[in-house]
């Protein structure tokens, strides 16, 4: 007898995970640890173990490795301390607010994620970055500027390694947009998902 599936259009949100102000697709899933904030989930997009991703928006079929942060919110530099009682005042002395005006100046710096991509383990991806569709960012990398589509990029800071796929055929999957698809349409591609190479899937399915 089959087994069911273990995902479906709710979302799993596993035991210790800290979801806030954050939507999540279908077929999505956000792991152990991971604390998702001011961030959306593209569907079939997760998240492995203790990841940190904060005022992001990811877009479908991302992979995202364990203790990734993707997002990550910044210190004041400009000021006579960066320490956050500049902002966390109340936490310091009953008489203040914290600085709103602050918060929602991080909460407006936003990284974006693209379809199909690849965040690799322990990589950093630093606010108002894009990461191009078909991207993958290396274990380990720290991704201060934008990774363009299908581009492979690794170390500190991050620098392009090489291309996932040759330039024309990345514009064609693109195109494509096969991450639009129905689940159904999805399941019927499976087998030429696991078999072909992308050139011939898009000799397939090209209209």
């Amino acid at each position: 007898m089959p087994m069911s599936p273990s995902l479906s259009e709710t979302p799993v949100i596993h035991d210790g995970a800290q979801v806030t102000n954050s939507t999540l697709g279908r077929y999505t899933e956000v792991a152990t640890g991971t604390i998702l904030l001011n961030s959306a989930l593209g569907d079939y997009s997760y998240t492995t173990r203790f990841c940190d991703i904060a005022n992001t928006t990811i877009g479908k079929f991302a992979n995202i490795a364990a203790f990734s942060r993707i997002g990550p919110t910044d210190h004041p530099l400009h000021t006579a301390s960066l320490h956050h009682f500049l902002y966390r005042s109340n936490d310091y002395w009953p008489d203040t607010d914290q600085d709103e005006g602050f918060f929602a100046e991080r909460a407006a710096r936003r990284t974006t994620i693209g379809h199909d991509t690849w965040i690799g383990h322990g990589a950093i991806i630093k606010p108002e970055v894009t990461v191009g569709h078909g991207a993958v960012i290396a274990a380990g990398a720290v991704v201060t500027k934008d990774v363009a589509p299908y581009m492979i990029v690794g170390g500190v800071t991050a620098e392009p390694i090489r291309p996932r796929q040759p330039a024309k055929v990345a514009d064609r999957l693109i195109a494509l947009a096969w991450w639009d698809w129905s689940h159904d349409a999805l399941r019927m591609a499976l087998p030429d998902f696991r078999a072909l190479p992308a050139e011939a899937f898009l000799e397939k399915y090209e209209a």
